[in-house]
C-alpha cells in the first residue's frame, strides 16, 4: 500500500506538477466609494440597471451611421484587432510547451568508401535506413515554470483584447466629438452668413443716409468695419468646417458626404448618464481591466522566476526500426528504442536567478502602481464629467437668457437708430453683442455635448449596476 501511494504521488507530480505563482488579490480601490457631491454636481438619482451601448447613447442618425462606418474602416482599430490576434498566437505557441511534441522521422543513407580507405581491393558501398517516432527535450513541468509562462501569455492576450475594446471606445468618442464639432462649426458658419447679410444691409442703408447728409462719414466707416470683421469670421468658419470634415473622414476611414443628415445641436442628441453611480463601476472600464490583466501577468511571471531555482527535468524518447536494407526496415528484430531523461540543477549563476526573481517582483509592484493610477485617473475623469454636466446646464440656461436679452437690445437699438434717437455706435454695439452671444451659445452647447461624450467614455461606455453593487448607493 505504501509503494502504491508513493506511485500515485509520483504520477500526480508528473502529470499535475505544482505552481509557484503567488496568490493573487485585486488591490483595494485607491479612490472614494462615491463620486464628489456639491454645488457643481447634480443630485443623486436612482442608478441605471441596464447597460447602454453607443447606438442608444447617440441619437443622431447621421452620427450613428458614421460610427458604424468607423468601426469597420478605421485603420487604428484594425491594427488593435490584429494585435489581439498576434498575442493570441503567442499564447498558443507558449501553451504548446505544456505538451510533448511528437515527431516522426525517416532517414536513408548510402555511402561509398574508396578502397584506399578500407584497405580492400574494391570500394565498399554501405546502406542504412531508419524510421522513428518520439519526443525530444520535453520538459516535465514539476514546478510549474512552463505553466506560469503559459498563464502569463494568456493574460497578456486578454489584456490586448481589452486594449482593443479601449481603442474601440475611444474611436466612438472621437468620431462623436469630431462630428459634433463639425456640426457646431456649420451652425457658426450659417450664423456668420446671416450676420454678414444683416451687416451689409446696414452698410447700404448707412451709405445712402450718409450721402443724403443725415449721418456722418464716421457712421459709414463703422458700418464698413462691422462688415469686414464679419467677413473675416466667415472665412475662418469656412476653413474650420472644411478641416472638421477632413478630420472626420480620417477617423471614419472612408469618404464622408457633406450632405449627411443631422440634427441641430439644440436637439436632444445624447442620452443622459444618471448620477449616483458607485465608483467601483470603474473596474469594468477596458483600460482598467487591461491594467489588471497586466498585473496578473506580472504575478504569473513571478511563478516562472521562482521555478527557475529548482531542477529542470526533460525527457527525450523514441522508438523505431532500422535496417541495412530498405526491404528489411520493418521486419522482425529491426526495432529499437531510446529513453534519455535529463536533469539540470542550477548551482552557480552569479546571482542572475535571484536578480530575475527580484525583477519579476518589481515588475509586479510597478503594475500595481499603474493599476491604481489608472483607477485614480478614471475617477477624476468621471468626477470632472459629472461636474461639467451640471455646470454646463446652468451655463446654457444663463446664456440662452443672455441671447434673448441681446436680441431685445438689438431690436430696440435698431429702432432707435432708425428714428434718430440713438447714434449708429449704439446700434453697432447691439449688433456685435447679439452676434457674440449667439456664437457663445453654440460653442457652450458644443462643450456640453463633448463633456457628455467624455463622461460616457470615462464610464467605460456603459453604466450598468450589478446587483451586488446596489447596496452602495
Amino acid at each position: 500500500m505504501k509503494g502504491l501511494s508513493m506511485w500515485h504521488l509520483g504520477m500526480a507530480l508528473l502529470l499535475g506538477g505544482c505552481s509557484l505563482i503567488p496568490d493573487y488579490q485585486t488591490p483595494q480601490l485607491p479612490v472614494s466609494p462615491q463620486y464628489p457631491q456639491g454645488p457643481a454636481y447634480a443630485a443623486a438619482e436612482p442608478a441605471a440597471t441596464a447597460a447602454m451601448d453607443w447606438q442608444q447613447v447617440f441619437r443622431d442618425r447621421g452620427l450613428q451611421q458614421l460610427i458604424g462606418e468607423a468601426l469597420l474602416n478605421n485603420r487604428d482599430l484594425r491594427v488593435a484587432a490584429l494585435n489581439v490576434q498576434a498575442f493570441q498566437a503567442q499564447y498558443r505557441i507558449q501553451r504548446a510547451d505544456l505538451f510533448p511534441a511528437v515527431s516522426a522521422t525517416g532517414a536513408g543513407k548510402r555511402q561509398r568508401v574508396p578502397a584506399s580507405v578500407t584497405g580492400a581491393d574494391d570500394a565498399v558501398i554501405s546502406s542504412a535506413y531508419s524510421a522513428t517516432l518520439g519526443i525530444s527535450a520535453y520538459e516535465l513541468d514539476f514546478f510549474g515554470r512552463v505553466r506560469s509562462l503559459s498563464e502569463q501569455a494568456m493574460l497578456n492576450y486578454l489584456a490586448t483584447e481589452q486594449a482593443r475594446r479601449s481603442a474601440e471606445l475611444s474611436l466612438v468618442a472621437n468620431v462623436a466629438n469630431a462630428y459634433l464639432t463639425w456640426r457646431a462649426d456649420q451652425e457658426l458658419l450659417e450664423l456668420t452668413r446671416q450676420t454678414l447679410a444683416a451687416d451689409e444691409q446696414s452698410l447700404r442703408l448707412t451709405t445712402r443716409t450718409s450721402q443724403a447728409g443725415k449721418v456722418s462719414a464716421l457712421d459709414r466707416i463703422q458700418a464698413q468695419t462691422s462688415v469686414d470683421s464679419t467677413r473675416a469670421s466667415l472665412a475662418r468658419y469656412t476653413r474650420q468646417v472644411a478641416q472638421d470634415l477632413n478630420a472626420l473622414t480620417l477617423l471614419v476611414g472612408a469618404p464622408v458626404a457633406e450632405s449627411i443628415p443631422g440634427q441641430p445641436l439644440a436637439n436632444d442628441l445624447l442620452a443622459q448618464v444618471p448620477a449616483g453611480l458607485p465608483s467601483n463601476l470603474l473596474q469594468r472600464r477596458p483600460d482598467i481591466v487591461q491594467a489588471e490583466y497586466q498585473l496578473q501577468a506580472a504575478n504569473a511571471n513571478i511563478g516562472a522566476a521562482r521555478a527557475a531555482f529548482f531542477p529542470s527535468v526533460s525527457l527525450t524518447a523514441n522508438a523505431g526500426s532500422s535496417s541495412l536494407e530498405l526491404s528489411g526496415l520493418f521486419k522482425g528484430g529491426s526495432g529499437g528504442w531510446t529513453f534519455q531523461p535529463q536533469i539540470s540543477l542550477p548551482i552557480f549563476n552569479a546571482g542572475s536567478l535571484r536578480a530575475s526573481l527580484d525583477y519579476a517582483k518589481l515588475q509586479k509592484d510597478i503594475s500595481v502602481a499603474q493599476y491604481e493610477k489608472s483607477i485614480q485617473v478614471a475617477f477624476q475623469e468621471v468626477a470632472d464629467g459629472l461636474a461639467a454636466r451640471q455646470t454646463y446646464r446652468d451655463q446654457l440656461s444663463a446664456q440662452r437668457a443672455f441671447v434673448q436679452a441681446s436680441q431685445d437690445y438689438y431690436a430696440m437699438a435698431e429702432h432707435r437708430y432708425r428714428i434718430g434717437v440713438d447714434s449708429h455706435l449704439v446700434f453697432l454695439d447691439a449688433q456685435r453683442s447679439l452676434f457674440s452671444a449667439r456664437q457663445t451659445l453654440i460653442t457652450d452647447r458644443l462643450a456640453q455635448l463633448i463633456a457628455e461624450v467624455n463622461l460616457y467614455t470615462a464610464l467605460g461606455g456603459a453604466w450598468e449596476v450589478a446587483p451586488g453593487l446596489a447596496g452602495n448607493q
